[in-house]
């Protein structure tokens, strides 16, 4: 008998990380199961959301079918998505955790799922993607209580969530799996040369892509590639969508010197776009202050590319110094530069290529499938 299993989380039109994994796990999951998945009508209120949009504008959405019935601000809607959970009768019942704001919904969901249940066995795991926020407060705490009070299986993406989660809820079945790679923006429209042709870029070229904040740690970066940049002839891309302080990075990069080596592209790249800035590229720099995991280590091993990062949360766990890429410690431009000017002077990055696809395998989507089905087996029932 084919097992039912409900996702519960953002997907498009809500753009995105946690929208194309769960697209891509909902993908994985219908090769042997029936699924819901139940999505957001309102995601965000807009005073919440720092970008320009929540909406996913590619041309070429990455989609799946969903029923968008949670409405993050509407109680009456917690209710109306139990219902429909229930109605479903699934087996196993996924919830996607990333932010303490929806703390309230989840619980309430659960809550009111418990009751239209009436004892029929569900398994309920929470997949969490970072189960504290980079800045979070005692508010975000409170808020994180409650959504995993009725929880007690969950999957993480590091051991330092695993002992964030630990601290925060007592008595939890916790399975640590790597996030998967993220291969739906892999087509193979470019090569590195058509790549670089389009965006007018050449020689030796290092990305730092995606959302920019502050623990992403920019500024080390800016400063560690200055100093490369007086021995290596570069280019740096930076892009992603600012969420705040452009301007002060902007003054840096002009006080550097560094004018006419940065690229800045400051939107929300496309799904359509995402390749020409990785096929450009030599190298991926994420020189994170904090970190539980990043998603776009995962993109970068989608086009095989190397990744130089901090010894912060799980980016060590899932990037091999000397193997996948460089590890470096955290907010040292110093160390920054010396990883590029290694990687640039002495590293084989075709090898480092071929040691990516060699370690593809642990960062599956089967995998991650698998994994979420080992823990609820486990357990029994909600």
């Amino acid at each position: 008998m084919t097992r039912k299993a409900c996702l519960v989380g953002p997907a498009y039109p809500y753009r995105g990380g946690i929208s194309h994994f769960t697209t891509a796990l909902t993908a994985e999951f219908e090769k042997d199961h029936d699924v819901l998945v139940v999505n957001f009508s309102r995601l965000y209120p807009s005073f919440l959301f720092p970008g320009k949009t929540q909406f996913d504008e590619s041309k070429s959405p990455v989609a799946v079918d969903t029923v968008r019935t949670i409405d993050s601000l509407n109680p009456f809607s917690f209710h109306r998505t139990a219902g429909t959970i229930a109605r479903f009768e699934p087996d196993l019942v996924v919830f996607q955790w990333w932010q303490p704001f929806f703390g309230v919904a989840y619980y309430a969901i659960l809550w009111f799922l418990k009751r239209f249940l009436k004892g029929r066995p569900v398994n309920i795991v929470f997949l969490c993607h970072n189960v504290l926020p980079h800045e979070s407060s005692p508010i975000d705490r409170m808020l994180i209580k409650t959504g995993f009070k009725l929880a007690r299986l969950f999957l993480v993406h590091s051991t330092e969530d695993e002992a964030n989660l630990k601290q925060l809820k007592k008595n939890v079945k916790v399975l640590v799996h790597p996030l998967p790679v993220f291969d739906m923006f892999r087509h193979g429209a470019y090569t590195k040369s058509s790549a670089r042709e389009a965006l007018g870029v050449g020689g030796r070229v290092v990305l730092f892509f995606g959302y920019i904040r502050d623990y992403k740690g920019l500024g080390v970066l800016l400063e560690g590639f200055g100093r490369c940049a007086e021995r290596i002839d570069a280019t740096l891309m930076i892009v992603g969508e600012f969420y705040g302080g452009k301007e002060d990075y902007m003054a840096k990069i002009k006080s550097l010197g560094l004018d006419d080596r940065v690229m800045v592209v400051d939107n929300y790249v496309p799904n359509e776009e995402v390749e020409k800035y990785f096929a450009a590229s030599d190298v991926l720099a994420l020189p994170y202050l904090s970190a539980t995991q990043s998603a776009i280590v995962q993109v970068a091993y989608s086009f095989d590319k190397p990744v130089i990062v901090t010894n912060v949360g799980g980016l060590p766990e899932v990037v091999e110094d000397g193997v996948t890429g460089i590890v470096v410690p955290p907010q040292d431009p110093g160390a920054i530069a010396d990883a590029l000017i290694r990687f640039f002077e002495s590293t084989d990055s075709n090898e480092m290529a071929q040691n990516i696809r060699a370690h593809k395998e642990r960062f599956s989507w089967s995998g991650c499938k698998k994994a979420l089905l080992e823990l609820a087996d486990q357990a029994g029932s909600f």
